[in-house]
């Protein structure tokens, strides 16, 4: 669901057909920033990326002339929508009919606030040359000196949008090492009871990078991706003291955090967005809860497991050795 971040700005992930025509959603985090009048998307949220990490592509909210609902358009894809952006139509994939209808409302709201000003529309007087020129293609060429004979050769095509601005098509190119988010895991022993990917702080290095986390009746464990077999952590439910909303987001500057509190450390986890952050809150609040049974705290479950089977041991005179009743 498209959520504010604490820039005042519209975030959230979606699935973009990048490549227009080619049938291909990738996974991308979107950013709606009204007051930079853009709408830009990223491989993942920035606070994730290195530093001077660069976007994968942007329009301009004034080149956008109208989103709505694509279903008809491409009846295989779910939860699609289109934005009508120049010469070019863009098509995006929502995670559920709700998250469908806010993008949609959010998008077309912020359009109406950016309408161009009629100066905005007028030539400029220092360049009256540009006008007409819009929509025309243009290419970048390379001049090279063969024997005295200049050789021109074009080096990199470009394309322009209805203001005559290029974009570069290589910055809308699948980066190889990003892995996608819809290959299937394979199933484990135990029933799954939420899985997903969030962003979790290191123990030692204090860096945040993204797993693959996944929730069973048991247990909470994380991966490198979803594609791994093998765990890189695996945190028993009944060590967990309490899972719960972050108190200390606003010093780590992050949105939709939560901590996962166990007797040895602080696991810190940033979902994807508010509703997923209480989801996760709530289904492994919910596992405890039945794990354990209401009420019921970790320490209280270790001191109920001592409880259950004691052991009254007592040496005798004879044999020195342990017995019990």
């Amino acid at each position: 669901m498209p959520y504010v971040d604490r820039q005042n700005r519209i975030c959230g992930f979606l699935d973009i057909e990048e490549n227009e025509n080619s049938g291909k959603f990738l996974r991308r985090y979107f950013i709606l920033d009204t007051r930079e009048d853009s709408f830009v998307w990223y491989m993942d949220n920035p606070q994730n990326l290195p530093s001077g990490s660069s976007r994968v592509g942007a329009i301009k909210l004034t080149y956008i002339s109208k989103v709505s609902d694509a279903t008809k358009l491409r009846p295989k894809a779910e939860f699609c929508f289109v934005m009508n952006a120049g010469m070019r139509k863009y098509f995006l994939q929502a995670n559920d009919q709700q998250d469908l209808v806010e993008w949609v409302n959010v998008l077309n709201k912020a359009i109406k606030i950016t309408v161009p000003k009629p100066l905005d529309s007028q030539p400029h007087p220092d360049n009256p040359s540009r006008q007409g020129e819009c929509g025309k293609k243009q290419v970048s060429y390379r001049t090279d000196i063969v024997g005295g004979v200049p050789i021109i050769t074009p080096t990199q095509k470009e394309e322009v949008n209805e203001c005559g601005e290029a974009i570069d098509r290589n910055n809308l190119k699948r980066s190889q090492s990003h892995l996608p988010y819809f290959t299937p895991k394979p199933p484990s022993d135990s029933a799954v009871i939420k899985a997903g990917y969030c962003v979790k702080q290191g123990a030692v290095m204090k860096n945040w990078k993204r797993r693959y986390f996944q929730l069973d009746e048991n247990t909470i464990g994380y991966f490198k991706s979803e594609l791994e077999k093998e765990p890189l952590r695996v945190i028993p439910l009944k060590e967990v003291h309490k899972v719960q909303e972050c108190k200390q987001s606003d010093i780590m500057m992050r949105d939709n955090l939560f901590e996962i509190v166990t007797s040895s450390r602080t696991f810190y986890v940033q979902a994807d967005s508010p509703e997923e952050m209480h989801s996760w809150i709530k289904a492994v609040s919910g596992a405890i809860v039945a794990q354990r049974g209401p009420g019921r705290s970790a320490s209280s479950m270790r001191q109920a497991r001592r409880l259950s089977n004691p052991c009254i041991q007592r040496y005798t005179s004879r044999t020195g050795e342990c017995s019990t009743e």
